[in-house]
């Protein structure tokens, strides 16, 4: 599931299922995925001050969950785009992403009940700011093996 704005400005929900391989033994189709579609739009409001137009989060085989996040830029943003300073949005975008690691992690893994192993995010600054957030978790039964990303992330700044 998504959070998605109307043609009212209000968010509605948009629904994304996945097989039964695709999710985690004991999740409904898509409770998880739209709280965690829902975590990303909270968490850019936060960071960037404004939330995406659309978000829809699915897996991607059993230990891989994105999230894409669609229509990202802020204003500032997307003047910057405007001068073609694509490559100047992407660097600035993803600064932010990596010292946010530990705000973007620690609610996928609450939500998912899994720990995070890695995290990748990525931009496309000359579609509108089109965004994914990708999750790859441990294989279940080996959460043991390493530390979550979390662990490995600088400190929150207070």
């Amino acid at each position: 599931m998504g959070y998605r704005h109307g043609s009212t400005g209000k968010p509605r929900i948009m629904s994304t299922d996945a097989t039964a391989s695709e999710r985690p033994p004991g999740e409904g189709p898509t409770s998880v995925l739209a709280a965690v579609a829902n975590e990303m739009v909270r968490l850019y409001k936060e960071q960037f001050g404004r939330g995406p137009k659309k978000a829809r989060a699915n897996w991607c085989g059993d230990d891989t969950l994105c999230v894409t996040l669609e229509d990202t830029l802020t204003p500032a943003e997307r003047n910057l785009a405007m001068l073609g300073e694509h490559e100047r949005l992407r660097e600035t975008r993803m600064f932010f992403q990596y010292a946010s690691v530990r705000e973007f992690c620690e609610p996928v893994e609450r939500i998912v009940g899994r720990k995070v192993r890695a995290f990748a995010s990525g931009m496309d600054a000359e579609v509108g700011g089109l965004s994914v957030e990708s999750f790859i978790f441990y294989p279940v039964g080996r959460e043991a093996d390493g530390p979550s990303r979390t662990e490995l992330a600088p400190p929150p700044v207070r």
